[in-house]
């Protein structure tokens, strides 16, 4: 239903100078019963001046008349076609001074974390202006270095309704342009609970920007992937592929037979001469013991 102007004063006004009830006051102006009461006691509005709704042509006092006979009755608001709409129109969104240095934060957690939301959706969102959403776009805020990422309903700028529609409608107007979101798109799309519970992300100076894939030592990939060879048997190194051993078992099998055939028959034939020697030693051995016994004796 909708209110009167200056509806306290309006009420202060009724109380005044009629008779109607204390709910058919509270019903007419939005207010509470006990509210008008305290208005008719003097404990509230004091110091307010009335405000005469049939002089500003808000209400007859046809209507006025017909409450008064009847303590039911519901006083209706007269229609004003001035007033249509008035109440869907909304001015930029009002911050306190003690969030506004909050603000920068906050649109860095969402050209971070929703890229996909316009400039315009931001400035709804955090009640901000397009130079200052741009200056953090491009880096070029005179604080950047020292700004984090926070969610501005973290901060209480927005509400999580409101994010989660804004969110909703940048992402069904972008699949309308057939756009589709890549993967790390769609990680971004994260809730509030989520959010806070990531860390801050280090920060390089501006100059070592080019840097940022660079690393000092090797990726854990490759050492994943890096096979594992086992050096502890030495004579692995030495062995033949697997495709060539059963012929060159063969040859080693004949070379080696040939070489005991060679062995042997060499031995065979030493061994006569090796006998003559021997004998021919011992003889000697035993002349030489007769030779001995002679001189002795």
């Amino acid at each position: 239903m909708a209110k009167p102007l200056m509806a306290k004063a309006t009420a202060v006004w009724l109380v005044d100078n009629t008779t109607l009830s204390f709910k058919q006051i509270a019903d007419f102006c939005g207010l509470h019963e006990l509210e008008v009461q305290g208005i008719a006691d003097g404990d509230v509005a004091t110091g307010v001046k009335g405000f005469d709704p049939i002089g500003h042509n808000q209400l007859d006092e046809i209507e006025i008349k017909k409450g008064e006979a009847d303590p039911v009755y519901a006083l209706k608001l007269k229609f004003n076609p001035a007033s249509v709409g008035e109440e869907k129109r909304r001015g930029p969104r009002y911050t306190p001074l003690s969030k506004r240095q909050d603000r920068p934060a906050s649109i860095l957690w969402l050209v971070k974390f929703h890229p996909e939301l316009a400039d315009a959706q931001i400035r709804k969102l955090v009640g901000t202006t397009n130079p200052s959403i741009q200056a953090i776009r491009e880096r070029t805020h005179w604080n950047i270095q020292n700004i984090q990422p926070i969610d501005p309903v973290a901060l209480g700028l927005c509400r999580q309704s409101e994010l989660d529609a804004e969110v909703q409608k940048a992402a069904k107007k972008k699949a309308a342009e057939g756009g589709v979101m890549n993967d790390d798109e769609r990680r971004k799309l994260v809730s509030t609970e989520q959010s806070l519970e990531m860390s801050s992300e280090p920060r390089l100076p501006r100059s070592m920007a080019g840097l940022e894939t660079f690393t000092l030592g090797a990726s854990d990939d490759a050492d994943e992937h890096k096979k594992k060879v086992d050096y502890s048997d030495a004579e692995s190194f030495f062995n033949l592929p697997d495709g060539d051993a059963p012929e060159d078992a063969e040859e080693d099998a004949e070379e080696g037979a040939e070489e005991v055939a060679t062995e042997t028959t060499e031995d065979d034939a030493a061994k006569p001469a090796n006998d003559e020697d021997g004998d021919d030693k011992v003889g000697d051995a035993k002349d030489g013991d007769d030779k001995e016994d002679d001189a002795q004796s």
